[in-house]
């Protein structure tokens, strides 16, 4: 098993990695794509670009949220390894 101390120390394993994006996953993004482009084609210019902002706020929002979810995430997965060690005590 890789040690993942050292790879993370070493900056070989990086937290903020994405997964690998499933198929499902790549064909919502498309469709998402596709109204996207449908909504933007019957916009006006300043449309546009006040949904383009939107967007952009969205996509911070997500940002956060995932940030959220990893550190949860990630307490929750050293408090049960504390759990662990504590039973083989």
């Amino acid at each position: 098993m890789k040690n993942v101390f050292r790879d993370l120390y070493n900056g070989e394993f990086m937290p903020f990695e994405r997964r690998p994006i499933c198929n499902d996953e790549n064909r919502v993004n498309i469709k998402i794509e596709d109204a996207k482009r449908y909504f933007v084609q019957k916009m006006s210019l300043d449309d546009v670009e006040k949904f383009q902002k939107l967007e952009d706020l969205y996509m911070d929002s997500s940002h956060y949220e995932q940030e959220g979810a990893f550190a949860y995430g990630f307490k929750m997965g050293l408090m049960l390894g504390v759990a662990v060690f504590e039973d083989e005590n």
